[in-house]
């Protein structure tokens, strides 16, 4: 798991400038201390059944050399009470700016940047918008957004696989959307975003149908974690052997409260439903906000 590997020691930019992240993430220190004491008395094996080596065994659901289960959960609350504090300051700047957070997780590849900008050129004449576009490294897909017309803030991670509540914080002192939306496009991974609340209001994960229709059951955390699903490239599926119905059943399996959506950005099919989406759960976060 990202959160005791170090992913995240390499250098963050926002918006083309470096900016020191490290003390959110004290990878190297922990790995300094207690290599040798607490190993051998608190490790948990993986299982084994000759074909399968599951290392999401033991309280800390994963598995690091020379770290044990306890000295990897006691990493990963510190790293997250931390992220909690930042995710709030988050949530409350968006408060006070009346704007609706949207978290876009997906694997790469399935076509998030394209939606994006389709969704983005859809909705500009209706609502204030604004986007911070998570990659390790390049401003990309950034560049794709502004050509939009719509502002955009690139935060590259460098060695880091997600992005973080810190990193969102300081990208938002570049943007001044106010009664609107801030998408927040995150680094392509189904797993490490799963476990980083960013101050979002909901996390959308986006899954194209040229994937497979297991991949929710692959990587159910971030299922479980979102509150939308959008099946993507549906255009496509007269050319694939994809089961729609079987791929909705397999992520309600594992997030019975799961909303699923189905649209293509390229013919348009479905776009509709999901503006729609969007604009209700601004309106219910707003009737949340006055009450």
């Amino acid at each position: 798991m990202c959160n005791v590997c170090g992913c995240a020691s390499g250098e963050v930019t926002i918006g083309g400038h470096a900016h020191d992240h490290g003390h959110d993430h004290s990878h190297a220190q922990d790995h300094r201390h207690g290599h040798g004491h607490d190993h051998h008395r608190d490790h948990h094996h993986p299982r084994r059944d000759g074909l399968t080596h599951d290392y999401g065994q033991g309280p800390a659901h994963a598995h690091a050399p020379g770290l044990s289960q306890a000295r990897m959960v006691r990493i990963e609350q510190d790293i997250m009470a931390k992220n909690a504090e930042y995710a709030a300051a988050n949530r409350a700047a968006l408060a006070a700016r009346a704007t609706l957070a949207l978290n876009l997780v997906s694997s790469p590849g399935s076509g998030k940047t394209t939606l994006l900008t389709a969704t983005l050129e859809r909705l500009k004449d209706r609502l204030p918008l604004a986007v911070i576009e998570g990659d390790q490294q390049t401003d990309n897909d950034a560049a794709r957004i502004r050509a939009t017309g719509v502002p955009a803030v690139q935060v590259n991670t460098g060695k880091g696989c997600h992005l973080d509540a810190h990193m969102v914080g300081h990208a938002l002192e570049h943007l001044e959307v106010k009664n609107g939306v801030l998408f927040i496009e995150n680094v392509g991974n189904l797993v490490c975003p799963a476990g980083f609340d960013l101050g979002e209001a909901h996390k959308v994960v986006i899954l194209s149908v040229t994937e497979g229709e297991d991949k929710p059951l692959k990587y159910p955390d971030m299922f479980h974690a979102s509150d939308l699903m959008l099946l993507t490239k549906t255009d496509l599926l007269a050319h694939l052997d994809f089961d729609v119905e079987a791929c909705i059943a397999n992520a309600r399996r594992v997030n019975p409260r799961l909303k699923v959506l189905q649209l293509s950005a390229k013919s348009g099919a479905g776009m509709e439903g999901w503006l729609g989406w969007i604009e209700a759960a601004r309106a219910m976060q707003t009737i949340g906000q006055e009450g």
